[in-house]
This record gives C-alpha cells, sequence and structure tokens, in this order.
C-alpha cells in the first residue's frame, strides 16, 4: 500500500517523532520501508579539479530492513555524449552507497542519549570509474535529534583510498531534509541538504588537509514529483588546495578550481 505524502516524505528524510530506536520487542522491521526516485540535474560552475557546468541523471534510492539502513546514488553524466559538454572524455558514471547497521537492533538494546536516538556501524563506497575516485569509508554513525531540524544523520569515517591502496585522512558528515511548509493539496517545501567535510589527509595524496563542501537545497514536493534549486559552497574540496596547480596535468597551466559556489537545478520523478 503507498505510503501517504507527509509519510513518505518524513521518511525519506529521516524525520521521526521524538523517540529512541527501540528493538527490545525482537521486531527489528517494524520501521521497515524503502523509497526510489529519478533526479534530471543541472550542474552549474560546479567545483573540484576544474570548473564544470553540465548535465547529468541520477537514480537516488535509501530505505531501512530491519538491522540496515542504506542511502545512495548512480550518477550518468553527459547523457547526449555532447563532444562540447565540460563532461566530454571523462568517466560517464559515479555511484555511490552509504549502508549503515544499527547497533541498537544488532545488539537489542537502546543506547540513546540525550539528543542521540540511533547508533551504527558506518561506512560509505564511493566510485568514479579507472580515473576518478575510489573511496570506501567506515565508521561510526548516529541518530541525532536537533532543534527545528528533526532527526540528523551524522556520521564520522576513516577513508581508504583505493587508488593508493592506503589510508588517508577522515571525514565527518550529516544530512537534514525539513519540511517547512506545507499546502491544502498536501504537497510541501522542505530545505534538505548535506555537510561533507575531510580532513587529516596527507600531504602526499592531497595538496589540501582538509576541506569539504555544503548543499542547501530548497525543494517543492508532491507525492510524484519534486523540483528544487541547490545553492553548494566548496572550499578545497576533495583535497584540492584551491588555486594551486594540478599536478597530475602536466605542462598545461591548469590551477585547481576548488573553492567557491556551485549550482544545481532538479526535476524529480518518485517511484
Amino acid at each position: 500500500m503507498r505510503k501517504s505524502l507527509l509519510t513518505l516524505g518524513l521518511l525519506a528524510a529521516a524525520s521521526a517523532p521524538v523517540m529512541a530506536a527501540d528493538y527490545s520487542d525482537g521486531d527489528i522491521h517494524k520501521n521497515d520501508y524503502k523509497w526510489m526516485q529519478f533526479n534530471l540535474m543541472g550542474a552549474f560552475n560546479e567545483k573540484g579539479v576544474t570548473e564544470s557546468t553540465h548535465d547529468y541523471l541520477e537514480m537516488e534510492f535509501g530505505g531501512r530492513s530491519g538491522i540496515f539502513d542504506l542511502y545512495g546514488y548512480v550518477d550518468v553524466f553527459n547523457l547526449t555524449s555532447d563532444p562540447g559538454s565540460d563532461k566530454n572524455g571523462q568517466e560517464k558514471i559515479f555511484m555511490k552507497f552509504a549502508p549503515r547497521m544499527s547497533l541498537d537492533g544488532l545488539t537489542g538494546k537502546d543506547l540513546s542519549f540525550g539528543p542521540v536516538q540511533e547508533l551504527y556501524v558506518s561506512t560509505l563506497m564511493e566510485w568514479g570509474g579507472n580515473s576518478g575516485v575510489n573511496t570506501q569509508k567506515v565508521g561510526l554513525g548516529s541518530d541525532v535529534m536537533v532543534p527545528w531540524f528533526g532527526k540528523v544523520g551524522l556520521n564520522l569515517y576513516g577513508t581508504y583510498d583505493s587508488n593508493n591502496k592506503d589510508w588517508n585522512g577522515f571525514q565527518i558528515s550529516t544530512n537534514w531534509f525539513k519540511p517547512f511548509y506545507f499546502f491544502e493539496n498536501g504537497s510541501f517545501i522542505s530545505y534538505q541538504g548535506y555537510i561533507d567535510y575531510q580532513f587529516g589527509m596527507e600531504e602526499k595524496y592531497s595538496t589540501a588537509s582538509n576541506g569539504g563542501a555544503m548543499f542547501n537545497g530548497i525543494y517543492w514536493h508532491s507525492d510524484r514529483f519534486a523540483v528544487g534549486y541547490g545553492l553548494k559552497l566548496y572550499s578545497d574540496v576533495y583535497g584540492f588546495a584551491d588555486g594551486e596547480d594540478v599536478p597530475f596535468i602536466p605542462g598545461n597551466d591548469v590551477q585547481f578550481e576548488s573553492s567557491g559556489v556551485g549550482h544545481y537545478v532538479a526535476v524529480t520523478y518518485k517511484f
């Protein structure tokens, strides 16, 4: 049976009632749910190695099954294979999977304290192809109740770089989804986003020891559709020091463009 719009929005956003996870009755599947959507995206002035403006299609999904919590997406760039695209000749696909295993559900105990509602073994896997980002992260995750925002995901990882076959620093990540204005037809406007901040990166693998990004999105949601705009703030993202020469593009006068502001627009269909 299809969930109501509000229930779907709150579940997908992890905005749940102010109560700790309770698995003492042995029913670890009582909070199960799943969702999937396709996002047609436009990125403008995206930061990274260089600045990029491009289109992409994103399949985004998530849910809960027993002790496992999952979020992930698959991005496909330059949909028409336009030779004039900023993504021409680059990796076509990027994937991110972020499964978490509930320690409360695994032990059958209430591990909540203060604003912390649930604890997890948290992982994050990123694959960008042969020449792209390929990292695996593992650490401690949590769901935390924050005033006005409601339930917010907060995770701390250690980062393993598969390209370099070595550990390289840490990452702290948080995400939120806050419906804040509701229309009479049941649709609503939300403030949604995330922060990914890396630190402690080694000089032999990175030109900046720390850096990250913050996404701030304002989206309109209905049962089947969403339309939104996102403002993304970058600071030496991915460990690239803004303005320094790109060492892996020899013979070219190219500097990292890893700090500044990017803009994103999205049209979404929900399954």
